[in-house]
């Protein structure tokens, strides 16, 4: 046992060790761990440090001793597997760190509910935003979460029942290996209204895997809206998202709403960041908030404000379309160019010359490179035994970039 290395040990259930690595832990002259864990070994006479939210000082702690004391680091399951040592290795370096894992929690979870787990995927609302398991959840048969006390079962529950995500069973392993284990299995909706231990794993199945949403090209016809005009059409939007230069953790400030076409089409490409729909008209946020809801959407928040007011309260964007300015288009660049971050884009869509030159000559004021498109679509429309096409309004489509430097 090296006194210049920190050996993370995962624990099985019950605090079972492997043989081979026992001697290890008796050996130690540290022993570190969450109190659970260090009640297993109250007879080790290492000396004892509770690891809790404290991963800094722990840190700290451990360069402090390295060379001098032998140091063990307990952990359950398998500590490389969403587990504390990642944090470690990042912190203390591959040379200073030795792994040796365990069976993990979620391999005995899936053991216990006598379902195979190589078709599944894993993902953990461990101190992480919680929606990020819902286009997870969505495009997946099965998949294992690694839950805590704040993002609970039954807080996921609700979060995929909002999202209209309710055909799945699922199951709660909760102290595997503990007098207290428990195995629950329970409809989401059923889920809701119980509480757990806080050691849990949730594993969700579907009973019927529903197609995945369009990412591009979403029908005109299938979004609800007050008026047609308060619609960007299918072909100028693909043009448009391309535009934007969108990716799974864009910030996007969609102005001017309407029906929420570009926000929803735009969240299906946008998994890990956040989408602001900006709508000043009562009855169009009710017709967001419908198209979000049939289409399965998420990531999408609908705020209501007539721009430029209301983008004080929102995070600086990576890609912002300005599909309706009110009148203040000048007042909206002011505000949105010097928020938009380097590398970020901003869109317009312009059906006249003179909004046009604003557009262009707004964008480069404020120091960015614009460029110009002009989208002329027609689209073939039955007559009789013929077909012919008829066009729609051509767009200029405005795209002002933010230099990386």
């Amino acid at each position: 046992m090296s006194e210049g290395r920190v050996y993370i040990i995962g624990l099985g259930e019950g605090g079972v060790l492997n043989p081979e690595v026992g001697e290890l832990v008796n050996q130690a002259e540290v022993l570190l761990g969450g109190e659970r864990l260090l009640r297993y070994f109250l007879e080790v006479k290492a000396e004892k440090i509770v690891v809790k939210d404290n991963l800094k000082e722990i840190v700290e702690t451990i360069k402090e001793r390295l060379g001098q004391k032998r140091m063990v680091m307990l952990a359950s399951g398998d500590p490389n597997f969403y587990g504390i040592a990642r944090y470690m290795v990042k912190e203390l370096g591959k040379d200073v760190v030795e792994i040796i894992p365990n069976v993990s929690s979620m391999q005995m979870a899936f053991a216990k509910i006598k379902e195979q787990w190589d078709d599944a995927v894993f993902t953990s609302v461990h101190s992480r935003p919680i929606e990020d398991i819902v286009e997870v959840v969505r495009s997946h048969h099965k998949v294992g979460i690694f839950t805590d006390p704040q993002n609970s079962p039954s807080e996921v529950a609700k979060v995929l029942l909002a999202h209209s995500i309710d055909n799945c069973s699922a199951y709660v392993c909760s102290s595997l290996g503990e007098e207290d284990e428990s195995i629950i299995e329970a409809d989401l909706s059923d889920l809701v209204q119980m509480r757990f231990p806080p050691l849990n794993v949730l594993i969700l199945i579907q009973k019927e895997l529903k197609p995945s949403p369009r990412i591009l090209g979403i029908p005109d016809e299938v979004f609800r809206k007050r008026r047609e005009g308060l619609i960007t059409k299918l072909e100028v939007r693909a043009v448009v998202l391309a535009k934007l230069g969108l990716t799974e953790e864009s910030v996007v400030w969609d102005i001017g709403a309407g029906s929420g076409a570009i926000s929803i089409e735009a969240s299906f490409i946008v998994r890990k960041g956040y989408i602001f729909a900006i709508e000043k008209n009562a009855l169009d946020r009710e017709i967001i908030e419908e198209n979000i809801h049939r289409l399965g959407a998420s990531r999408v928040e609908v705020v209501s404000a007539f721009a430029p007011e209301g983008l004080d309260e929102l995070p600086d964007p990576t890609a912002v379309f300005i599909g309706g300015s009110g009148g203040k288009l000048t007042e909206i660049l002011k505000v949105a160019c010097p928020r938009l971050l380097p590398g970020g884009n901003v869109v317009l869509n312009i059906v006249n010359l003179e909004s046009l030159n604003l557009a262009a000559e707004g964008l480069r004021s404020k120091g960015l490179e614009v460029e110009v498109t002009l989208v002329s679509v027609a689209r073939s429309l039955s007559a009789s035994s013929f077909s012919r096409l008829q066009a729609l309004n051509p767009v200029f489509i405005v795209r002002g970039e933010k230099s990386e430097k």
